[in-house]
């Protein structure tokens, strides 16, 4: 099951677990099954403090692995075979199970631990999806600390059944309990501020309480990354509040333009990256949204929790997110059929037909993508010609179930009340109007920056929502920058959000040099 290099890797890994970890493995007569067990063997082998024991109890999902403390009596459990994407978070599960010390705070981790009533968690997932590790890691790492909580990781491809039964048509999906708790991508910090009634007030007492930063960078992702090392470099006070480190990065499957790496994927460059910036001086605040800006004697960021950040200076660097087609049906149905992410969602409509809105790259490598999981695809364009490469339209030409079809606007989502039965679009030439039978539909139409709460602030945005920005990065509002995706910048590129961080990082460092404490003169 596992190359000797990767045992090789595990055993140096599994020196640090301290405490015995038993893995209660489940079984049935599947190939998935035999998987499981040739996995639990292999792992039991690398350390003497792991044991494996096979457990024939009824009413349980199989095939599965639970990775438990027989000393802490915590439950982690993985029902389907932990590989692909989700082999880091069984790596991480047994570490955290054997007493090595998990990536939290301490406060994040005092918080867990006075968590008193049971929480049991489930997570569906597909091994194909970048987002899904990070949801399953962070409620793994609840489960280790905390013996009044269980998570459990689903292969929604493997247990079909119940996906049916829950209408699961989106991934990650967190059940809590047996209610839906939250689908799509949740951090640490937003689970607890969910299940800890008056987190947030907590929390925006804490930071409230820093003091002033010399840069605050809005935003974890490339741009913001990259702004936060420069200052830090420069030996300034900073600090980094975003909703999730890494931005849209995180849910990017193959990078291969990253100029010096040949290919990476969006999750390990997001970890490279936050692990760079946590090896300087940078208070990174995660699970914040920025609601306000205000300028008086310091600027002064207001978020969505009651708290307030003070700085001199602050770069902006929202970055920006999946566009709408803004059509009846779309917000109704969003998880529920109508899907942005064909990698995380795709094998859940595996045989089933879906379409796919946008032909530009996203739409067309969505499209081959999906035509090895789903019965038959049909890409709708607005336009009369598709903006894709030559080479990536004459492969979905070249594929038997892609179907596209040009001059067509979408106009609505069809449902049955639970989920996605179809669409209907109008033939731009003709007029006629069209339905298609559907199980799935994965909008592939571009980007919006993330800009909204600053239409109020007195930053200057362009008639697209992105903010405008000079040759260093500065905004119309003194001793405020930005960069990456939420600017003016033409390129919506990775290397060229970071350029940017590194410009705006810079050029708040210069306005600093000039700062004493009265902003218009800094200006």
């Amino acid at each position: 099951m596992l190359d000797q290099n990767i045992k090789n890797q595990l055993k140096s890994h599994f020196s640090a677990i301290k405490t015995p970890i038993e893995l209660v493995i489940a079984l049935d007569d599947s190939k998935k099954s035999q998987e499981i067990k040739v996995l639990s063997d292999d792992l039991s082998s690398l350390s003497d403090k792991i044991s494996v024991i096979e457990t024939h109890q009824n009413g349980i999902r199989k095939p599965s692995m639970v990775v438990r403390s027989p000393t802490k009596n915590t439950h982690i459990e993985f029902a389907g075979v932990p590989m692909g994407h989700e082999f880091t978070s069984l790596v991480l599960a047994l570490l955290q199970t054997g007493g090595h010390p998990a990536k939290a705070s301490d406060d994040e981790i005092a918080q867990i631990q006075s968590l008193d009533r049971p929480l049991n968690f489930e997570i569906y997932i597909s091994l194909s999806c970048q987002t899904c590790p990070q949801v399953v890691q962070a409620l793994n790492l609840m489960a280790a600390i905390n013996p009044t909580i269980s998570a459990t990781m689903i292969d929604g491809a493997l247990f079909q059944d119940e996906v049916n039964e829950r209408n699961v048509l989106a991934v990650p999906a967190v059940y809590l309990n047996g209610e839906l708790f939250s689908q799509g991508a949740i951090g640490l910090t937003d689970i607890l501020n969910k299940v800890d009634s008056g987190a947030q007030q907590k929390q925006a007492k804490r930071l409230s309480e820093k003091a002033v930063f010399d840069v605050l960078v809005v935003g974890g992702g490339p741009a913001g990354a990259s702004a936060a090392i420069y200052s830090a470099r420069k030996g300034l006070n900073t600090g980094v509040v975003a909703d999730r480190f890494g931005g849209q990065v995180s849910d990017t499957l193959g990078i291969e333009n990253f100029i010096s790496v040949k290919a990476t994927e969006g999750p390990k460059l997001v970890a490279q990256l936050e692990e760079h910036v946590t090896q300087y001086d940078v208070d990174v605040m995660k699970g914040q949204r920025a609601k306000h800006i205000t300028r008086d004697d310091v600027l002064t960021i207001e978020l969505e929790n009651g708290g307030q950040l003070k700085a001199k200076s602050i770069v902006l660097a929202t970055g920006a997110r999946w566009r709408s087609m803004n059509v009846p049906g779309e917000a109704e149905y969003k998880g529920r059929g109508v899907a942005y992410c064909p990698h995380c969602d795709g094998p859940l409509f595996k045989g089933k037909p879906v379409a796919v809105i946008g032909g530009g790259n996203s739409g067309i490598e969505a499209a081959i993508d999906l035509a090895n999981i789903v019965e038959h695809v049909t890409v709708l364009e607005f336009a009369d010609t598709l903006r894709a490469d030559e080479v990536l339209i004459r492969k979905a030409n070249s594929l038997a179930n892609v179907t596209i079809i040009k001059s067509a606007q979408t106009t609505q989502v069809i449902g049955d009340g639970k989920r996605v039965t179809g669409l209907n679009y109008t033939d731009r030439n003709s007029g006629s109007e069209h339905q298609l039978p559907l199980a799935g539909i994965f909008v592939q139409i571009g980007l919006v920056p993330n800009s909204e709460w600053l239409k109020e602030s007195g930053v200057q945005l362009s008639q697209f929502g992105e903010i405008e920005i000079d040759s260093k990065g500065a905004t119309s509002l003194p001793g405020v920058f930005a960069a990456g995706d939420v600017t003016t910048t033409p390129f919506k590129q990775i290397i060229i959000a970071m350029g940017a961080g590194a410009t705006a990082s810079l050029g708040a460092f210069d306005y600093l040099i000039r700062y004493d404490g009265n902003t218009e003169q800094a200006a």
